[in-house]
């Protein structure tokens, strides 16, 4: 099925109140936000999501949220995938049946397909479920260890699943993406998910890409995309130098949960992350704001709307 994303996707942060409650009511004002600064959709319910620390009812709610509130032109990708192929299959059906886009899933994590043809019956099972919507496998070794190499998975799973429009490719096996991509062609679309490698990702063929910084720093992104589509290799490769600079900062402080408090310090307050994480301290937050603006962040973040 082909689906094509030629842009900035974020992976938004879910807003939760301080006692770790949804907060579904600031999803408005992050979809506007993120359609506002050059973002073309959002892949809801990820890692940045945090959709493997919420229930089955709360990922509904949040996905039926952002599907509500998307702008026009901002596309929304329902992440579906899950340890139960069955639970799997339920979230894809409700993201059909409430209007998503698109699906997608990560490969099931505890008890792990050994093989390609164990992933593609697995990823085949739950895009059947949604029948109407285009599927894309999320490879994310990093998070599921599940690393069999996406190049075999296409070339597999192109004729057994009908809905496949491509693949979430996080990783940093950059000669199985550019395999992958071949395969590929432009029948599908292999969506680059390393926010600090993206001009490299468009040097070998990428023309989307799914992150989390996207949701915080989009204008630069769009800037490095421009440019390297200009031929400005020297802007772009400037541009991505800062986006480094402050992804440096931001793992230095604890990725995802130094994620969710850039969200507040450029205020879009997306709350605390969920446990085993934890949120930063007062003290942690006004050193990551200190550092950030030695690198030059604030100046290149993205500006919410109203």
């Amino acid at each position: 099925m082909k689906f094509k994303l030629p842009g900035l996707v974020a992976a938004p942060f879910t807003p939760f109140t301080p006692d770790g409650q949804l907060a579904l009511e600031r999803i408005p004002r992050l979809a506007r936000s993120l359609a506002a600064n050059g973002v073309i959709g959002a892949f809801v319910c990820g890692t940045t999501g945090e959709g493997a620390s919420m229930t089955n009812d709360e990922r509904r709610q949040v996905t039926e949220a952002w599907v509500k509130a998307r702008p026009r032109g901002l596309t929304i990708i329902a992440h579906v995938g899950h340890l139960s192929v069955g639970e799997a299959r339920a979230l894809a059906q409700h993201a059909q049946a409430i209007g998503a886009d698109a699906i997608a899933a990560v490969a099931p994590s505890f008890f792990k397909p050994t093989s390609v043809h164990e992933l593609v019956a697995w990823c085949a099972d739950v895009a059947a479920a949604a029948p109407r919507l285009p599927f894309f496998y999320y490879h994310i070794p990093s998070m599921t260890g599940v690393t069999i190499p996406t190049a075999e998975f296409l070339a597999e799973a192109r004729a057994k699943i009908p809905t496949l429009a491509g693949i979430k490719f996080t990783y940093e096996d950059l000669a199985d993406y550019r395999a992958t991509r071949a395969i590929g062609g432009d029948d599908y679309d292999v969506l680059f998910g390393r926010d600090e490698l993206l001009l490299t990702g468009l040097q070998d063929g990428a023309t989307g890409a799914v992150g989390s910084t996207y949701n915080y720093a989009s204008p630069l992104y769009v800037g490095i995309m421009r440019a390297f589509a200009a031929g400005d290799r020297v802007t772009a490769e400037r541009e991505q130098a800062k986006a480094r600079a402050f992804i440096e900062v931001m793992i230095r402080f604890g990725g995802q949960p130094a994620g969710k408090a850039i969200m507040k310090l450029i205020g879009l307050d997306c709350g605390p992350v969920r446990l085993p994480m934890r949120a930063l301290s007062v003290a942690d937050e006004a050193a990551l704001r200190a550092a950030l603006e030695t690198v030059g962040f604030f100046a290149v973040a993205s500006k919410p709307v109203a």
